[in-house]
């Protein structure tokens, strides 16, 4: 029995090394470890073998079937690895040749000043709010202290959805023409203090034009809190002006009348084309009109649930093409929905 173990190792050594490939290596297997293999066929004649030596014997053909099994693997990695470096050698890169490239998108021209204008807010505490782009009369007009026969709610003026025949305004449904009632549904379900930032698409029923069109986008922020004065809208709206135009930009605030606002103001920012001198862009004036804003009118709090004998605040409402326009001096407003990649690639590397 020790004879027949020990010429099976020096056959299983020299069959081992002529191990090459992996078909040399599965007959390998097949002929010395699978289950009707030489070495497990040692096993089964182990019954031949006198009972006292069988123990011995036993652990004589383990030990030969873990060593070479041991080799067995071992041979398999080189196996592997020949295998690989003979596929890496005939897969051979030019690296001289160009690269395949993938064509980069970018952000529209509008997020990116929409999201300007909001990282400039949100440092002065400002949260941003969402709300449907379909609202109903009441928080777009009603409770926005807009009258009954306002011309804003003429069907040459708005988008309506459905409208109803009956004298309750309130139940018509429309495209919102204004972020405005954004603020009327948040003064609805928080408490003050609030200061929030609605950004978003309105509607209104123009002709498009160069400088007009049905849809555009605007951000419109509140403040609600005790004793909030214009001199906070101002200085915040200083901040903003010099964060979006430069250290060096000034304001004015002109009187104006908004109906959910009062006192009312436009405010105009020193031409950042001209630096103030005048051009063609601000008429030669200086000044450039970017927003509209003032103190929330009372009535707007009380039809939203909060006491105006406690609380005051200032809401602003900007059109985000505007500041664009004047960011990156594009002339023409049908350009921000046409698609025009050539137009659009000039954003590209914009932040």
């Amino acid at each position: 029995m020790q004879a027949m173990i020990d010429e099976l190792a020096k056959q299983a050594e020299e069959s081992l090394g002529q191990v090459s490939s992996k078909e040399t290596l599965a007959s390998f297997w097949q002929e010395y470890l699978s289950k009707n293999g030489k070495i497990p066929a040692l096993m089964k004649n182990l019954r031949t073998v006198a009972p006292e030596e069988r123990p011995a014997m036993g652990k004589i053909i383990n030990e030969l079937k873990q060593k070479v099994q041991a080799e067995y693997d071992a041979a398999a990695e080189k196996v592997k690895a020949a295998e690989l470096a003979a596929r890496n050698a005939a897969e051979t890169v030019d690296i001289t040749l160009p690269a395949k490239t993938r064509p980069m998108g970018g952000l529209h021209p509008l997020t990116l000043i929409t999201n300007q204008i909001i990282d400039v807010f949100s440092g002065m505490g400002f949260a941003v709010a969402d709300a449907p782009e379909i609202e109903d009369d009441d928080h777009n007009f009603t409770r926005l202290n807009v009258p009954k026969d306002h011309p804003a709610r003429d069907m040459q003026d708005t988008f309506f959805i459905e409208k109803t025949n009956s004298d309750d305004v309130t139940k018509n449904v429309l495209l919102r023409s204004h972020t405005s009632g954004d603020e009327a549904h948040y003064m609805e379900t928080h408490e003050p203090p609030i200061r929030v930032l609605c950004p978003g698409r309105v509607y209104r029923n123009e002709a498009i034009s160069a400088r007009a069109h049905c849809f555009f986008h605007q951000v419109e922020g509140l403040y609600v809190d005790k004793n909030v004065s214009f001199t906070d809208l101002k200085q915040v709206l200083l901040t903003f002006a010099r964060e979006m135009f430069g250290a060096d930009t000034k304001i004015r605030l002109r009187p104006s009348y908004f109906p959910f606002t009062e006192p009312s103001a436009e405010m105009d920012i020193s031409c950042n084309i001209c630096g103030g001198k005048g051009c063609n862009f601000c008429k030669h004036t200086g000044w450039v009109e970017i927003l509209g804003c003032g103190m929330v009118d009372p009535h707007d709090l009380e039809a939203c649930g909060i006491d105006s004998n406690v609380y005051t605040g200032y809401a602003f409402g900007m059109g985000v093409e505007r500041i664009t326009n004047l960011k990156y001096r594009v002339s023409d407003l049908r350009l921000f929905s046409e698609n025009d990649t050539r137009f659009l690639r000039e954003f590209e590397s914009a932040k």
